[in-house]
């Protein structure tokens, strides 16, 4: 078995997440499952992009986005961020 990517949550994205609609919260799960057993450029994600240094981001929906970070050669994931596209870090 290959072996899983241990997915951190901050804990202000929790807070967050109760804040977003129940489907992307749904999608955010789906999302960090894929993380932990894809790795941090999991497949079948829309928009799913390396941005500048170790990050990472997709568009869960059109309005809403997830972004991690990810140091090349481990196996921690940490996300940052789930919310709106207009207020994302990046």
């Amino acid at each position: 078995m290959a072996e899983e990517y241990q997915v951190l949550i901050k804990k202000r994205v929790l807070k967050q997440l109760g804040k977003l609609p129940e489907r992307v919260q749904d999608k955010f799960w789906l999302l960090a499952e894929d993380l932990k057993t894809q790795g941090p450029m999991p497949k079948g994600w829309p928009n799913l992009s390396k941005l500048v240094g170790d990050n990472y981001h997709c568009h869960l929906e059109y309005r809403w986005v997830a972004c991690w970070s990810y140091e090349n050669g481990s196996f921690v994931i940490e996300v940052y961020y789930a919310g709106s596209r207009e207020g994302a870090p990046y």
